[in-house]
């Protein structure tokens, strides 16, 4: 480091100090003597303290992160145990209405002047529940739309069978 003669003018006149001492070690001696030691004991009390609350708060977040780790586990555990429930529930049910369409074509090819009477009430019975429903409004479009997506999703599972 650079050693430094730092000459100050006072009342009684010029004079050099801190002949010995650096120009970083001088301006820190100079700092020190612009602050109050009360000021810098309470910095301190607060700093000590402010250290105190963030251990404990460190701490409390530990403890919340364990729990955390615990409730995600066995969380975890369930979740798996209900994914594997709800895939076996569907296979379940894809076979189930499989068979139905099944039975359904059968008689469909059996009884088709019923099945078309049967499909008629139906649209009769929809349409007038759809009228009584003033909550909910659908066009005759959306109507077709979801007909359609129906056509689309029977054609689907009828390749699936095939």
């Amino acid at each position: 480091m650079q050693q430094s003669t730092t000459s100050f003018n006072t009342i009684s006149g010029d004079f050099e100090c801190f002949q010995n001492f650096t120009s970083s070690e001088v301006f820190v001696h100079q700092l020190a003597g612009l602050t109050n030691p009360s000021d810098i004991n309470q910095i301190i009390k607060s700093q000590k303290q402010m250290l105190q609350r963030f251990e404990k708060t460190n701490e409390m977040l530990l403890n919340v992160n364990a729990l955390s780790q615990n409730r995600l586990k066995n969380v975890t555990e369930d979740y798996k145990k209900h994914s594997k429930l709800l895939v076996e529930m569907k296979k379940d049910l894809e076979y189930v209405f499989k068979k139905v369409r099944y039975i359904r074509g059968k008689l469909e090819n059996k009884y088709p002047e019923a099945f078309a009477e049967q499909a008629k009430r139906e649209n009769t019975q929809n349409l007038d529940e759809l009228d009584e429903e003033k909550e909910e409004n659908i066009t005759y479009e959306q109507l077709e739309s979801i007909k359609n997506e129906n056509d689309h999703v029977d054609s689907a599972l009828d390749a699936l069978d095939s």
